[in-house]
């Protein structure tokens, strides 16, 4: 009963319906065997993007490299934003690269560039990140914020435009992991050296039954390895 339970909910909702809406083209569609063929490949695409073992095959190259390490003799941290909701309220991506951020402050005590600009008008995701820094204890004087890029690429440019006034060489590099192989390319062309330190991985160490069962959560991270990939590809 639970197995079906589950199993309804993750047809009913995204993106089981479009899965179902696909096959349902499939079968009515019996004239046009391209429209129908299409309709066909959809439902297996979206199907397959959205299952735990096929998101975690994708993340796998884009992980893999990177560990959390113990070496942290740098001049600076920099925290890269992966968007926020509000003044007080993160992205989940955001949410880990800034609690690891605050613990690598605290075993080190560097000065936190926290870098990211507003998306649509909001407030810039490195205010929200300097003000919760703020309210778990780092001091001002130590936070610097770097609100300007919208995007990696400018991450890396005005990033080490800061690291050059206060010069800064060696600076510890945090983002999710997934995003760090494209993160580390482009702040290294800045020509600063760079210490990785990945805040979450995505992958799952464990899979049942329901790993094989659509879910919103794995197509969101299946698509944005996907976007990593494309993203590399044009660096």
């Amino acid at each position: 009963m639970f197995f079906l339970k589950k199993f309804l909910t993750s047809m009913i909702l995204p993106p089981g319906i479009l899965i179902l809406i696909f096959l349902f083209m499939a079968v009515l569609e019996k004239k046009k065997k391209f429209i129908r063929f299409l309709a066909i490949l959809s439902a297996l695409f979206v199907y397959l993007i959205s299952i735990e073992p096929v998101k975690d095959l994708l993340l796998y190259p884009l992980e893999k490299n990177y560990t959390v390490t113990e070496k942290l003799n740098a001049d600076a941290i920099v925290i890269l934003g992966g968007g926020i909701y509000s003044l007080n309220s993160f992205t989940e991506d955001t949410s880990n690269r800034l609690l690891a951020g605050y613990r690598v402050y605290k075993k080190t005590r560097l000065p936190i560039i926290v870098s990211g600009s507003a998306l649509e008008g909001k407030t810039p995701d490195s205010t929200a990140m300097a003000e919760m820094l703020k309210e778990l204890g780092v001091e001002s004087d130590k936070i610097i914020e770097e609100s300007k890029s919208k995007d990696t690429a400018q991450n890396a440019r005005y990033v080490s435009e800061i690291c050059k006034e206060k010069n800064f060489k060696r600076v510890i590099l945090i983002t999710s992991a997934y995003h760090m192989e494209r993160a580390v390319k482009l702040f290294k062309k800045t020509g600063l050296v760079i210490l990785p330190y990945p805040a979450d991985f995505k992958r799952s160490n464990h899979y049942n039954i329901y790993s094989f069962l659509p879910k919103f959560g794995n197509f969101s991270l299946s698509s944005k390895a996907i976007r990593e990939y494309i993203a590399l590809l044009v660096i």
